[in-house]
């Protein structure tokens, strides 16, 4: 053999055997899909009053057979619902002013999501993040 041929066919099976490798397996299932709202200031009201904003980023976690192009289209209503229901019930953490309560934010979050988008389409919802605008003289009595 030739010194070229033998280049040639090293150099298939190394583009080969990588190609391989990396085609996702057909056994493996789909990764469910995501969606993050655009990141929204909530409002801590705590005794009638506006106390602070904290504002929080949160990704929605789709069921299966749903797509982000689909759900898309609903995030304003769902970040819309939010901000009125955080007017009307207190997200704060235990009269904290600066951090809220991910259990209230992630139960808030699924009910608007449940009726903006339709039962089942939403799996489940993650607070990832949350910065007060206030960090400091936040003190409940």
């Amino acid at each position: 053999m030739r010194r070229r041929d033998l280049i040639a066919a090293g150099t298939v099976l190394a583009v080969s055997a990588t190609a391989a490798a990396a085609a996702p397996s057909s056994d493996a299932p789909p990764a469910a899909a995501t969606l993050n709202l655009v990141p929204l200031g909530l409002p801590v009201v705590s005794e009638g009053r506006l106390r602070n904003y904290v504002f929080v980023n949160l990704r929605l976690h789709l069921a299966s057979g749903q797509t982000a192009e689909a759900v898309r289209p609903h995030d304003p209503f769902i970040r819309d619902a939010l901000v009125k229901a955080a007017h009307r019930v207190d997200f704060s953490a235990g009269g904290e002013w600066t951090v809220l309560s991910e259990r209230v934010v992630i139960a808030a979050t699924m009910a608007a999501a449940r009726v903006v988008a339709g039962d089942g389409v939403i799996a489940s919802v993650e607070l990832v993040n949350q910065a007060p605008r206030r960090r400091t003289g936040m003190r409940s009595n």
